[in-house]
């Protein structure tokens, strides 16, 4: 008989077998070694749903919900920074009969976290392309959760990587041209540190750790300028069906590698 066929086949073994397999993993992780920063691409809600035979709607609800699981897990294990890919600034120009279902399961979401009373929300992304409602939400969060002490979530709604450079070096050449600063004394002045003041993670340790489900294995825009010196790991599962335990491989195998820096 085929043990490994059997264990996946039957639900409870496999749920027994995953959760020894995901408490031996922890007991051996390096906490010396853990991300600061961890970025997520929640990517294939579609593709999930489609596998469950469910609604593209049930398939980012699904996704929706495993935010705080995953948030709990990070918290865990000492994370300090996450932030969360939930809506880029492509995806608005998804058919409006999906488009809108799914601005309303990230607002409840965003409305969720900050109901919690101890995650800090901080809203990435170009708010002016938002709906204005959808805007007002993640603007509200920010505003209630601005005092707590927990893990700072940045949630990622309507953003793009080169949109967010491009309204960084905006940022800045308004800055600059309102104290009077010439073309050319900006050309002489500005560096890299000029433009990173100027970036939506403002402030923040730039990302460790970035996460993409769904096994696509590309970057796809998501915080091209902070993710210059991450670690990248790629994972099969879907969002939807990310584990707990797939989180614990992701950091046991960015706790096995040497991060040189470019140096």
């Amino acid at each position: 008989m085929d043990l490994g066929l059997v264990i996946r086949r039957t639900p409870v073994l496999r749920k027994l077998t995953y959760g020894l397999y995901g408490r031996r993993v922890e007991a051996h992780l390096d906490r010396t070694a853990v991300p600061r920063h961890v970025g997520v691409m929640l990517d294939g809600n579609r593709r999930w749903a489609r596998a469950a035979g469910m609604s593209t709607v049930d398939g980012h609800q699904s996704g929706a919900d495993k935010i705080p699981d995953f948030l709990s897990w990070c918290e865990e294990v000492g994370v300090e920074v996450v932030t969360l890919w939930m809506l880029s600034t492509d995806n608005l120009s998804r058919p409006k009969e999906e488009l809108v279902p799914l601005l309303g399961i990230i607002e409840q979401a965003v409305r969720d976290l900050a109901a919690t009373g101890h995650w800090r929300v901080h809203p990435v992304g170009a708010l002016d392309l938002l709906p204005t409602g959808t805007a007002a939400v993640l603007k509200e969060a920010e505003q209630a959760t601005a005092h707590h002490t927990g893990i700072l979530v940045n949630v990622a709604v309507g953003y793009g990587g080169r949109h967010e450079i491009a309204d960084a070096v905006r940022k800045l050449l308004q800055e600059q041209a309102a104290l009077g600063t010439s073309v050319e004394q900006l050309a002489e002045m500005i560096d890299v540190e000029h433009i990173a003041r100027h970036l939506y993670t403002s402030g923040q340790p730039d990302p460790d750790l970035v996460i993409r489900t769904s096994g696509e294995q590309r970057l796809s825009g998501f915080l091209l300028w902070q993710s210059a010196h991450s670690e990248f790991y790629f994972c099969e599962a879907y969002w939807p069906a990310f584990r707990k335990v797939d989180f614990l491989r992701a950091l046991r195998d960015y706790a096995n590698r040497q991060r040189r820096f470019g140096g």
